[in-house]
């Protein structure tokens, strides 16, 4: 039990001793991504790193300067698939270092120091399918067989500038292949059989001496389809006779890549390569031509089995010297595609031409093709059909300048269907009626300097391509057209619907315009798939609104919503437009407006309400009668004064004023002068100034009060004047008359004045009776002729 608990004791402190000093993580281990990724590339590693994640599948450790592979480097990483040790300096490989690794299918050693290959390293890599062994510094694969442990491999590169032998049958164990490359230019032993042991070679690469050449081709005939020679000499015709045995081959694609070839060479390989039973494809790929054209007659036993043929970066030295190639006008070739790129072809003669009569696809791009060269090349107007079957052209990046002779030219073409005329310079003024072969439905001519489209454009289009251009509009009428490639422009917003009615795919990317609406959008009824990326959106209310509640517009969107970003408001720059959202008040500013203008309407409707029922304006009017007043200059003085009283009374009452009061005043003794405004006004002058002057030139303002009175206007503004008179001067000059009783409820409370001047002044009444009239007189004639207001006959208030 003793010993039980010391075992358990020192575990403890193993353990904890582990935890107090973890493993360092390296550099490399800081790289590994979540994806069980570890980049290590170009970090001047001289060992394997520690710490790696021990799920790792995929492990980069190339350009470093690693030197060995021991056998714990790899034995953490059971689950390992892809390692990559190209350009390191590993010069030994222990024999158990790949004995974890049963899980590799892909191992990269290319282009380190080893000197020998061992059977032990590939013995347990069962899963392997990629294994490039290029580089290195090995002179043969060894004695005896390397691989044949390595049931799965598919692509397999090997040799090196200095790999000298194969023999002694070193691929037992590999029967199919999708890629054999091999890298011998310096091969000088090769034992017939050595390759034959593959049944299939999808594409073999072959780079090595001339010697050596054919002795491989014959052992591969049986199972090579595409066969890619490099770097061969093949100047003379006797070192291109031996491609003759190819003739009965399975190959059908033969590639020449980097090769050197003569004018005879030449001629010599057309024979050969007429002769050929399954050879489809012909390949000649950066290769150098030392001659002019000059060649013998060539002699043709028949078509040949060549249908395609492409030629690509071809170098001739002469260039200056070279002919016409007259050899070939009466080649009986029966091919369907020939594409030359990049082999400065300015003419193709009219007789080269039309021997092509099984031609569909042309492809002349990157060449020197002018305007007139074309006119010759395609036999127009010199009778005879050029590639009489043609359906897909490509004149890209050549010297063409005007698009209506392009399309003239070709318009004799009865099967021409794709145009390919981008990056030529066609920056001059389209004419407005351009001829074009019938048939022709895809045009590409981005990249061609083009400021204007116009109806020189054929109207039997499916697509057209003109991105890259300077168009800044969009307004040609194409029927047919459903694909549309206008990116790389200047354009401020979409095409018209319109125009194109069965459009389906528009590319619009890369424009100036800043949005699009309902109202753009909707016409296009077949439009699917809008690509409108990197444009300056403008996220206003309408454009987000639009976007984010029609989903479906989003969803036909490429590249949404990474590549849609909003340009303004400023506020909203940088933003992704799905992201994108204004405030309410930036939104709704029209309903907004109108509540703000209905909240105004309706508050003015209730304080016109309120001032008629309180009487405001009236008010306003007294308020101005009296600043207008207060704002004279000059106050009257007692030597201007005219009149004793000024009277104030109603046009209706005006009989008793001036015919009974008039008379009794004027003619008492001694005699009272009244301002009497139907006599005393003064004509033409403005009624509130008389108003104003006659009171203001009267010592007393004498009110006859009545029914009448009360209703006048120009009575309230009278008693008002006279009520700031009162106030302002501090002076008593009022003097009231009650014409006859009024009852309380008939004086409108907008009278505030006259109520309360009523309630605090005494005032004389009127009596009916002729008996008390002389005491009205009397007191009256006191009143006016005195400076305080008399004892009255009644003193007691109205109201």
């Amino acid at each position: 039990m003793l010993s039980i608990t010391w075992i358990w004791v020192l575990q403890v402190v193993i353990t904890t001793t582990r935890s107090e000093n973890p493993t360092p993580i390296g550099p490399c281990a800081s790289l590994c991504s979540s994806r069980n990724f570890c980049g290590c590339s170009s970090m001047n590693l001289k060992h394997f790193p520690t710490g790696l994640p021990s799920g790792i599948q995929y492990l980069d450790l190339s350009n470093n300067n690693i030197y060995q592979i021991t056998g714990n480097d790899l034995k953490a990483y059971v689950q390992l698939k892809i390692l990559l040790l190209q350009s390191n300096e590993i010069k030994t490989i222990n024999d158990d270092a790949f004995n974890s690794s049963r899980n590799l299918e892909h191992l990269d050693l290319s282009y380190n120091n080893l000197t020998a290959l061992l059977f032990s390293w590939f013995e347990p890599l069962s899963s392997l399918k990629v294994l490039n062994l290029q580089g290195n510094y090995y002179r043969t694969l060894g004695t005896n067989p390397l691989f044949t442990r390595l049931p799965s491999l598919k692509y397999f590169r090997f040799g090196n500038p200095y790999f000298l032998a194969i023999e002694n049958h070193p691929f037992e164990g590999i029967t199919d292949l999708e890629l054999l490359e091999l890298e011998a230019i310096n091969l000088n032993s090769y034992q017939n059989g050595s390759l034959s042991t593959f049944k299939k070679i999808t594409h073999m690469v072959i780079n090595v001496k001339q010697d050596s050449l054919f002795s491989i081709l014959g052992d591969i005939i049986n199972s090579v389809t595409w066969l890619e020679i490099r770097n061969a000499d093949f100047k003379s015709p006797k070192s291109v006779a031996g491609m003759d045995v190819l003739i009965p081959s399975v190959v059908q694609k033969l590639t020449l890549r980097n090769v050197s070839l003569t004018d005879n060479s030449v001629l010599t390989f057309i024979e050969v390569s007429n002769r050929y039973i399954h050879v489809l494809e012909l390949d000649i790929e950066e290769c150098t031509l030392y001659g002019t054209g000059q060649a013998g007659k060539v002699v043709f036993t028949g078509p040949g089995s060549i249908r395609v043929v492409t030629i690509r970066s071809l170098l001739i030295p002469d260039f200056f010297l070279f002919s016409d190639l007259h050899f070939l006008y009466t080649l009986p070739v029966n091919m369907i595609s020939v594409t030359c790129v990049d082999t400065k072809v300015f003419l193709v003669p009219c007789e080269v031409s039309r021997s092509f009569k099984s031609l569909q696809y042309l492809d002349l791009s990157n060449n020197l093709l002018l305007d007139l060269p074309l006119k010759f090349s395609f036999c127009h107007g010199v009778g005879g059909e050029a590639w009489p079957m043609l359906r897909t052209l490509n004149l890209s990046r050549n010297s063409l300048n005007h698009l209506g002779s392009v399309g003239e030219y070709l318009s004799e073409q009865k099967y021409l269907t794709s145009l390919d005329i981008s990056q030529n310079n066609f920056a001059s003024q389209m004419p407005p009626v351009c001829h074009w072969p019938k048939t022709l439905t895809n045009l590409n001519i981005s990249m061609c300097q083009i400021t204007r489209i116009n109806s020189c454009i054929p109207t039997t289009l499916e697509m057209l391509d003109v991105s890259s251009n300077a168009l800044s509009t969009f307004a040609v009428r194409l029927p047919q057209l459903k694909e549309l490639y206008i990116a790389k422009n200047k354009l401020m917003r979409l095409p018209s619907a319109a125009d194109l009615p069965y459009l389906i795919s528009l590319t619009i990317s890369t424009n100036s315009f800043n949005g699009f609406s309902e109202e753009e959008l909707e016409p296009f009824a077949n439009l699917r798939a809008l690509d409108a990326r990197d444009n300056n959106y403008r996220c206003s209310c309408s454009f987000l609104s639009f976007i984010h509640n029609h989903k479906s517009v989003s969803g036909m969107l490429t590249g949404w919503p990474t590549d849609y970003v909003c340009d303004s408001p400023s506020s909203m720059r940088g933003i992704q437009v799905e992201d994108a959202h204004l405030p309410l008040i930036w939104c709704h500013q029209t309903l907004i407006v109108s509540l703000i203008c209905s909240v105004v309407l309706f508050v003015g409707i209730i304080s016109v309400v309120l001032c008629y029922k309180y009487h405001a304006i009236w008010y306003a009017q007294m308020i101005w009668v009296w600043l207008k007043a207060k704002r004279k200059p000059i106050k009257v003085s007692m030597k201007e004064i005219c009149y004793d009283a000024f009277v104030s009374y109603s046009e209706r009452d005006s009989e008793w004023v001036e015919n009974i009061m008039g008379h009794e005043l004027e003619n008492a003794n001694p005699p009272l002068k009244l301002c009497i405004h139907k006599r005393d006004f003064v004509p033409g002058k403005w009624i509130i100034d008389n108003i104003i002057d006659s009171m203001e030139k009267s010592r007393k303002t004498l009110f006859v009060l009545s029914e009448y009175f009360v209703q006048s206007e120009w009575c309230k503004y009278e008693l008002e004047f006279s009520h700031f008179r009162l106030i302002d001067e501090n002076n008593d000059t009022v003097i009231l008359i009650l014409l006859e009783p009024i009852d309380k409820e008939t004086i409108p409370k907008r009278f505030c004045k006259l109520r309360k001047i009523m309630n605090t002044k005494t005032y004389l009444e009127w009596p009916l009776e002729e008996s008390q009239q002389h005491i009205f007189w009397f007191n009256l004639r006191a009143a006016l002729q005195s400076e305080n207001f008399p004892t009255s006959t009644r003193t007691d208030p109205l109201l």
